[in-house]
């Protein structure tokens, strides 16, 4: 398989959620939050734009494209963020969704490491259709061991700088790491970076078959 066939089912995959799309709102709707706290300094009003901009988003994409289960998403993560930190009062509560998914992220990717099945192997064999051919090859598992371990760096950095934000209460500092740091831009840096470690070492995976 080459790794053509390999980016389109890749690319299929990542529209199946709602492409791009969705990783501009998820990253507005961080970003809506912070500014609107840092206009009004209240929580509520905060919560309530950040909310109102993903109801937008998603009335937007119903009409435009149809997609209705991809805006659901959207509205939940948002609204629970919102909704915890509304109810807490503390602004920075809204990031905290994302924290605990950086734990509950190195906590997956790092078993998976111990216990042989690394999560990139799992998904690369689950994209080209070969589910766990490449664990007969001690080679292909220790690159898919490695790439996985890029994973994993990027959950605990993330977890390093976002705990000691989130107990300190810096708001600004925490939204913006967040961002970075627990969205798209730090994912598909991680997911460069293994294409470039798989590639150079001529893996079938991205050179083909």
């Amino acid at each position: 398989m080459s790794f053509s066939l390999l980016t389109q089912k890749s690319l299929s995959l990542f529209a199946a959620v709602g492409g791009w799309r969705t990783v501009a709102e998820g990253v507005a709707s961080r970003v809506l939050f912070l500014v609107a706290y840092l206009v009004t300094g209240q929580v509520s009003t905060a919560a309530l734009v950040a909310v109102g901009g993903v109801v937008v988003f998603a009335v937007v994409r119903v009409f435009t494209d149809r997609k209705y289960w991809q805006s659901a998403v959207g509205l939940i993560i948002v609204g629970a963020s919102a909704l915890l930190a509304g109810s807490t009062g503390h602004a920075v509560d809204f990031y905290l969704p994302t924290l605990l998914w950086q734990v509950a992220g190195g906590a997956v990717f790092g078993v998976s490491i111990l216990v042989r099945w690394p999560v990139i192997g799992l998904a690369i064999g689950a994209a080209r259709g070969g589910r766990f051919g490449w664990r007969r090859d001690p080679a292909r598992r220790r690159r898919y061991q490695a790439c996985t371990a890029i994973f994993l760096a990027k959950y605990g950095i993330a977890t390093m700088v976002l705990l000691p934000l989130y107990l300190a209460g810096a708001l600004a500092p925490l939204g913006i790491a967040a961002t970075l740091l627990g969205g798209a831009p730090a994912l598909g840096f991680c997911v460069y970076l293994s294409w470039r470690f798989l590639r150079a070492r001529a893996d079938p995976a991205v050179i083909g078959t």
